[in-house]
């Protein structure tokens, strides 16, 4: 019995080492792609995603990897997801690369390295933010509404 209870003891401690890694892969949930309707385009030779309705169809945009700007949409005090916003993104001024109608609420986009201005619309209410694109991380633009 002595030989039993000194094997449990090493057992429970790699139990308990291994639990908080077993928690973090368990937030890695898998994306249902059954589900999932986001396909990459390309409009002036400019490729993006536009999507994110569904807790699905948001990680599978977020899980993408080679676009170099992140934009995400939303409104009210919620932080709510909005899908309805113009976007108009500008090498420089009156020089559009890329517009997108009913955009959202995640675009990510793959841009030559360069200076952005990104003008986002919704309901009328203009938002504007500029991206400098390089060769590091991806650039992360936010545009909230209030309502």
């Amino acid at each position: 019995m002595k030989r039993f209870s000194s094997l449990m003891l090493p057992l429970a401690t790699v139990g308990v080492l291994m639990f908080p890694a077993m928690m973090q892969a368990a937030s890695l949930d898998p994306v249902d792609t059954a589900g999932v309707q986001v396909q990459r385009q390309e409009q002036n030779g400019i490729a993006y995603l536009s999507g994110g309705i569904g807790e699905d169809e948001s990680k599978a945009i977020q899980q993408t990897t080679g676009y170099n700007l992140h934009m995400t949409f939303s409104v009210g005090s919620l932080n709510e997801y909005i899908p309805d916003v113009t976007l108009v993104i500008e090498k420089a001024k009156g020089q559009p690369v890329l517009t997108l109608n009913n955009a959202g609420p995640l675009v990510y986009v793959q841009l030559p390295a360069g200076k952005y201005t990104v003008t986002a619309t919704r309901n009328g209410e203009v938002r504007h933010d500029v991206a400098d694109i390089g060769s590091g991380a991806a650039r992360n633009l936010v545009f909230h509404w209030n309502s």
